[in-house]
């Protein structure tokens, strides 16, 4: 597998290393990636810039079909690369695979996208000739998380390179192997300098984002690190695009059904990559009256569907956290709950590999306040506080009162009334009837309000994030010399 540092076309040893142990078994070495510092950051966005003239010439047509290509081939390395991530991840394998296979299904979505929002628009009236053209912002600063690096290093590098930009992604070191071998292979299909590859630690993302050179930030990962990028983008007036936590609540109406089928998509959206999800469901909201009938619907579709184990076993659904320090603060979160009065409930079936992995129990939680930090922040992890309303119009309230307003979803045999519930959350997106994975869609951009974040990923919105447009305009005043120039524009009249 290929982890060294990719800097202009070439493998780089760069300065150290960084390995990476197995989270079902911690003494086990899975591999390591080369790092690089901060001189060598500046190597690759030099790189970066360098290429961005040439890749930007390049007809969007071709630049779409070099990407998928791209992309093509090196997903056909996926089944080695699948047992790979699953190992340094702790994720199942049946979640790796889908996870490989995205980059591929974007790559699909967004090809035509990038072509019809690259074509130039020509207005010619009454009012002159209007030309709006879309150009890419030039180097591209990628930096991606952990809990899915693959598709969200996809969600940047696939419309980044197909609108024109070059770009420098740096994945985050708990899960490096995968994703640096997946991108290093794509950039080796492409011209030198297009796509730059370093690992390391925050001193290289603190150096990527603070050069000059970049044209803006993408970033998904923490509040806190966010703080650091937005500062440093503000310094050199620079956008950014930042998908960020939630603390997404799932209202369950007063008319929902707690049937098998929907009670097993309840838990999915839960409690999948074991809850480190950014838009996992971090908060149940359902109605006071039918509270004890939902807990026993919700913990018999645990007990048929979530099974904790090996994640190179095909029958488990939920594997370890990712490090032991997260696995100690998910355990101290749960003992907090039980000494604030919380009632901690053990769902599905819990069978660990090992007796040292990063184990986490998956547990639903009753009786606490709304103050508790299991609610008011988001736990990225498997374990999801159970809260009881007496209207919907509390329910939305309190589904509304947290700061990271991400994503929601509304759950009810009523499509119109879900409907009608989802307008009025603060939230960058609504799921009916589902949660999580299951209630995305490529065409359907995703992003967050407040603390989870600004601008958007898939969909249109999400390609033409990397796209700023140019307007060329000839008013027919200044063409026919009907103007000195010191007027203010109007509209021509309509007939």
């Amino acid at each position: 597998m290929n982890t060294a540092l990719w800097i202009d076309g070439a493998p780089h040893p760069g300065v150290g290393e960084i390995a990476r142990e197995n989270p079902a078994r911690p003494d086990e070495r899975v591999g390591a990636v080369r790092v690089a510092d901060p001189a060598l950051t500046g190597t690759a966005v030099a790189a970066a810039a360098a290429a961005f003239a040439p890749w930007a010439a390049v007809p969007v047509a071709e630049r779409v079909a070099r990407v998928t290509s791209a992309i093509v081939e090196t997903s056909a390395a996926n089944d080695v690369r699948g047992p790979l991530l699953s190992r340094e991840l702790g994720k199942v394998i049946a979640d790796v695979r889908g996870e490989l296979d995205f980059a591929h299904a974007l790559a699909r979505y967004d090809g035509p996208v990038a072509e019809r929002l690259g074509a130039d628009t020509v207005l010619h009236d009454d009012e002159g000739t209007l030309v709006t053209t879309t150009d890419p912002y030039g180097v591209i600063a990628a930096i991606t998380p952990w809990n899915a690096p693959v598709i969200l290093a996809a969600l940047k590098v696939v419309p980044g390179l197909m609108t024109g930009n070059t770009m420098v992604v740096k994945p985050s070191p708990l899960a490096p192997l995968a994703v640096t071998d997946f991108l290093t292979e794509v950039a080796r299909r492409l011209p030198d300098g297009v796509l730059n590859v370093v690992n390391g630690g925050a001193d290289v993302g603190q150096a990527l984002v603070a050069d000059p050179r970049v044209a803006k930030v993408s970033f998904t990962g923490g509040l806190a690190t966010a703080r650091h990028i937005a500062a440093s983008a503000a310094h050199h007036v620079r956008p950014t695009v930042m998908e960020l936590g939630g603390n997404d609540a799932a209202i369950f109406l007063p008319d929902a059904p707690f049937d098998l089928p929907t009670m097993q998509r309840a838990v999915f959206g839960t409690f999948l990559t074991s809850g480190q999800v950014c838009m996992a469901i971090k908060r149940l909201l359902v109605p006071a009256a039918r509270r004890d009938e939902f807990v026993e619907a919700y913990r018999e579709a645990a007990e048929r569907v979530l099974r904790v184990g090996d994640p190179l076993d095909a029958t488990s659904t939920m594997g370890p956290v990712v490090s032991r320090e997260h696995q100690h603060r998910l355990t101290a979160l749960v003992d907090s709950a039980r000494a604030a009065g919380g009632t901690v409930l053990d769902v599905g079936r819990y069978a660990p590999s090992s007796e040292d992995g990063y184990w986490v129990r998956p547990t639903l939680v009753l009786d606490l306040p709304d103050a508790h930090p299991l609610v008011v922040d988001e736990q990225f992890g498997p374990t999801v506080p159970l809260l009881t309303y007496d209207s919907v119009d509390e329910a939305v309230a309190r589904a509304n009162g947290v700061e990271q307003a991400l994503a929601s979803s509304v759950w009810s045999a009523d499509t119109d009334r879900a409907v009608a519930v989802a307008r009025r959350l603060d939230a960058g997106f609504t799921f009916i009837n589902c949660h999580n994975r299951a209630g995305t869609s490529l065409r359907a951009s995703f992003g967050g309000r407040r603390s989870s974040g600004h601008g958007r990923e898939f969909g249109v919105a999400g390609v033409a994030e990397y796209l700023q447009t140019h307007s060329i305009n000839h008013p027919a005043a200044i063409r026919d010399n009907r103007a000195l120039g010191n007027a203010y524009p109007v509209p021509a009249a309509r007939g």
